[in-house]
């Protein structure tokens, strides 16, 4: 394996386990090292740190081992066997009452750049670095010895989420088996998922909890579903006992999929539910203030990149303004952000200026984040990304 030696100093962050080297961090580096090269990085005075992938780019190593392997297919083998004992050990794997979960989750799992989403036999790869890619065969051969008859297709969704390099054009494609509609259970509500053209894998998994949260909130109550895509939120609020569920999304495409997922759950529950094709803040403008007694507010990434950061905060805090309008008195407002960009307090400051500016009187009930099977390494803590806040509207 080829070798980076760090500018003196620069080891403390592999010391405390962060998994990523920055490329303003590099002293030197052998010739010749690719985009995908697996390498080996050293201290100064040359001593071993840490073994990962390459890519040139400002962060140029996502680091896989801090033990000086042999990454070969038995190490990557023994990377899976873990993730997957783990969700065995969090009641996921063999539910029966819920048939979709998050495999792998980046460096959560000890493998930077890797998302593994299961759908009930059926697998959606997604490869955010290039190395990564580069063990695909590997990885789907490992991923059939370890589920066998269980695992029905392993499909490849990467064309969004890998980086540019020069003459590599990826595409989506189905790497083993085959698969009609894909349909799962979560908590034992029945979704239909589109994993070739729906958004991410096909499905947020990492809202499970706060859709149970939702439902939990829900009996009796009158609940607006912002930026429903497949209308999850909406389908555990009617599950709740939900008096009148309205969902809203400007893709029609996403629409059909909550009005199919909510026909699913019978038609005595089907018909407290009306779902809206339009976009979220024409909605908004249009209808009376204090109207619902629960709003879920899941919008998607704002901010992306800290080039747009000052972007995306204006569109949270307009956003959580105009809901904080239409919430009741003593109703409750679920707000999220996934941007990366955007910390935790970042949006804690963003919903309270919005409360502040709309006169509200607000309490936190409880802080937001991704779904038990979304481990984050606590030497990695950008990889929270999901924050959200449970907001009780007091006046």
């Amino acid at each position: 394996m080829k070798k980076i030696i760090l500018q003196k100093g620069k080891e403390k962050s592999l010391l405390r386990y962060h998994p990523w080297v920055f490329s303003g961090a590099i002293s030197k580096q052998d010739e010749n090292i690719h985009d995908g090269d697996i390498v080996e990085v050293y201290d100064f005075a040359h001593q071993y740190l840490a073994t990962g992938h390459y890519h040139n780019s400002s962060t140029c190593v996502k680091i896989f081992s801090f033990e000086q392997i042999v990454p070969d297919e038995h190490f990557w083998q023994s990377k899976i066997d873990a993730a997957a004992h783990f969700r065995e050990k969090i009641g996921l794997l063999n539910s029966v009452d819920t048939t979709l979960f998050r495999l792998v989750n980046g460096e959560g799992d000890g493998m930077p750049g890797l998302i593994i989403d299961w759908f009930d036999g059926n697998i959606v790869l997604q490869f955010h670095s290039y190395g990564m890619y580069l063990l695909r065969e590997t990885l789907v051969d490992i991923l059939h010895q370890h589920f066998g008859n269980r695992l029905h297709s392993i499909y490849d969704k990467s064309v969004a989420t890998l980086p540019e390099i020069k003459g590599f054009q990826p595409q989506n494609e189905l790497v083993y088996g085959a698969f009609n509609e894909v349909k799962v259970k979560e908590n034992g509500i029945p979704f239909y998922i589109d994993i070739i053209k729906g958004q991410k894998t096909g499905f947020f998994i990492d809202q499970r909890d706060n859709r149970q949260l939702v439902q939990s909130f829900s009996s009796q109550r009158k609940v607006l579903n912002l930026f429903c895509y497949t209308g999850g939120f909406s389908s555990y609020a009617l599950a709740g006992g939900a008096m009148h569920v309205d969902s809203v999304d400007i893709s029609q495409k996403a629409i059909d999929y909550t009005e199919k997922n909510i026909a699913e759950m019978g038609e005595n529950i089907a018909v407290r539910h009306h779902s809206y094709t339009e976009n979220v803040f024409d909605f908004l403008e249009n209808i009376p203030d204090n109207e619902y007694d629960v709003i879920v507010l899941d919008p998607p990434a704002f901010a992306k990149h800290h080039k747009v950061k000052d972007q995306g905060i204006k569109g949270y805090r307009n956003l959580n303004r105009k809901a904080l309008q239409k919430v009741k008195k003593g109703g409750f407002l679920f707000t999220f952000s996934c941007s990366q960009a955007i910390s935790k307090e970042d949006f804690q400051t963003i919903v309270f200026s919005a409360a502040a500016m709309e006169r509200k009187t607000i309490r936190v009930v409880k802080h937001l984040e991704a779904a038990i099977d979304h481990p984050v390494d606590i030497f990695h803590p950008e990889g929270s990304y999901l924050k959200g806040l449970l907001l009780y509207v007091e006046h």
